[in-house]
């Protein structure tokens, strides 16, 4: 009895999804027109997006590094979290410190150049004045531009900065925000090897703002790692000048009281003569001791210096990265597909 209770609906589910294939099938030259219509809108909207080019750098740390790493890594798992690198600066943070406002604030400035099209500006100008974008987001950002031309507010595009607090304009906001989507970083944890790209809508300008991001970037973490060691080289630069200084004036009141003095014969004169040389050996002590721990600071500054070797240094694509015309002509013909068998097949619940 459970047999012939099942067998009824699914015969019955049988029926009706033959019932649907052949209802798609009869439609079909109607889907054929559909997504004949979708290529068409497809082919529009892919030419009608400017093209983007990619430019992509790789850095790989030097063994040194790598090593500070295992050290790190090692100490992290005795325990010991005052390793001695523990003011070091982590390379997960990398892609922070290239994203933050003072970074991306500091390209504004750069010059770039583009030959085909015999542009020769600021990097700030670039984003602002020549940028192409699909003609639609022209007519949806149209009456915003007619708000503004009614406003009497006008904005400045200075940017100033007051006791660590940066004040930009809503135009350099919203182009620091858009570059952020065109400059990517990242670091593999496990190798310690950077990718940086730049995505640029003239190949040339995406090489160098590539090439200037990594040598920013490179220039800030040596700044920030050395920080430190320079302070720990101009302190131990006063000490050495001033017992330098305190080494020639003992030597000089030294000599002086022995030419002052010379054959005299004298238990005092003796006793200030031995005072005064054991000030002047002192002096000198502290002198070599300090010579030598300037010597060592210059080399520990050095040592602190990350190394990175170019595995991928930034070269001009030739290829554009964006759009995708494939995937835009592939999506849009399935989506028409799939739009037009759901009509089919669900528009006699709208039209009975």
């Amino acid at each position: 009895m459970e047999e012939q209770y099942k067998n009824p609906a699914t015969e019955e589910q049988e029926i009706d999804l033959i019932e649907l294939g052949r209802k798609i099938w009869s439609q079909r030259r109607w889907i054929y027109k559909v997504c004949g219509i979708s290529v068409v809108v497809a082919l529009i909207i892919a030419f009608s997006i400017p093209k983007e080019y990619k430019t992509t750098v790789i850095l790989a740390p030097s063994n040194v590094d790598r090593r500070a790493g295992v050290a790190q890594l090692a100490a992290a798992m005795s325990g010991n979290l005052q390793s001695p690198n523990a003011q070091d600066l982590s390379p997960i943070v990398y892609p922070d410190i290239v994203a933050s406002t003072p970074f991306l604030l500091g390209l504004f400035d750069v010059p770039v150049k583009d030959s085909q099209k015999q542009l020769d500006t600021s990097f700030y100008t670039y984003l602002d004045e020549h940028q192409k974008k699909a003609w639609w987001k022209y007519i949806i950002s149209a009456p915003f531009k007619l708000l503004k031309l009614f406003s009497s507010t006008q904005e400045s595009g200075l940017t100033t900065e007051d006791s660590g607090i940066i004040v930009i304009s809503k135009r350099k906001a919203d182009i620091l925000e858009g570059l952020k989507n065109r400059i990517f970083v990242s670091v593999d944890e496990m190798t310690g090897v950077i990718t940086l790209s730049s995505t640029m809508q003239s190949p040339e300008i995406s090489a160098l703002m590539a090439d200037t991001v990594k040598s920013y970037m490179q220039s800030y973490i040596i700044s920030y790692r050395t920080q430190k060691a320079r302070q720990d080289l101009n302190f131990t630069e006063t000490l050495y000048q001033e017992s330098k200084e305190n080494y020639y004036r003992a030597q000089q009141t030294y000599a002086a009281y022995v030419d002052e003095n010379h054959g005299i014969i004298s238990a005092i004169y003796r006793t200030t003569q031995e005072r005064l040389q054991n000030e002047m050996n002192l002096a000198y002590g502290l002198y070599n001791q300090m010579s030598q721990q300037l010597q060592l600071a210059k080399i520990k500054e050095q040592d602190m210096k990350p190394v990175y070797a170019v595995v991928q240094p930034a070269v001009v694509p030739v290829k554009a990265a964006k759009p995708r015309k494939l995937l835009i002509l592939v999506g849009c013909v399935f989506l028409a597909f799939v739009g037009a068998c759901g009509w089919i097949i669900f528009k006699d619940f709208f039209y009975p």
